[in-house]
């Protein structure tokens, strides 16, 4: 029997210079978390405008064994917000404020779930690394347009009936993607 395993594990982020001690410093997503301030630690840059800014992203991990060119995929997808890339200024924010920035880690965790979708109804080709490679970076680009939708819909979290539409909106999506 003529088996070939090809092991491939890959992490990445999104918008951020992933090194050690930065993927040691995030937390991942999970329906039992929710943010508080306290959860942001990093600096507010000097000339800054917004009220706040929630760095996350996506990950993913995987392995692929190719047996007879039929190629099976063990993966990992997941969400996680970077505390020392995340800040905010106490004397302009509020509680509307932060659920404005959980639901961005929100829509993190909902293009996470789109992409373990993709991925479990994808049969992939000997040239799996490209392919995952490329649904990684369509969901970035979906994902990113929809972070951006978000932002300019609610006004930041200023349109506060926007913002409890898109709260409601966020959870009943994630509520047809089951994890």
């Amino acid at each position: 029997m003529d088996k070939k395993l090809i092991f491939i594990s890959i992490l990445f982020c999104i918008g951020l210079h992933c090194n050690s001690q930065e993927i040691e410093e995030s937390m991942l997503w999970s329906s039992d978390f929710r943010l508080s301030w306290n959860d942001f630690k990093g600096t507010i840059p000097p000339d800054a405008v917004p009220a706040a800014t929630t760095a996350s992203g996506i990950s993913y991990k995987y392995s692929a064994n190719l047996l007879h060119h039929e190629v099976e995929l063990d993966y990992s997808v997941n969400a996680y917000f970077y505390p020392n890339e995340s800040w905010y200024k106490p004397d302009v924010c509020d509680d509307l404020v932060l659920s404005h920035e959980q639901l961005h880690f929100d829509i993190s965790e909902l293009y996470a779930r789109k992409m373990r979708l993709i991925l479990s109804r994808t049969s992939f080709t000997e040239n799996v690394k490209v392919e995952v490679r490329k649904i990684y970076k369509e969901i970035l680009k979906e994902l990113s347009d929809f972070q951006d939708k978000y932002d300019w819909e609610t006004n930041f979290s200023r349109n506060t009936k926007a913002q409890l539409e898109w709260n409601a909106r966020i959870s009943e999506a994630l509520s047809k993607i089951e994890e």
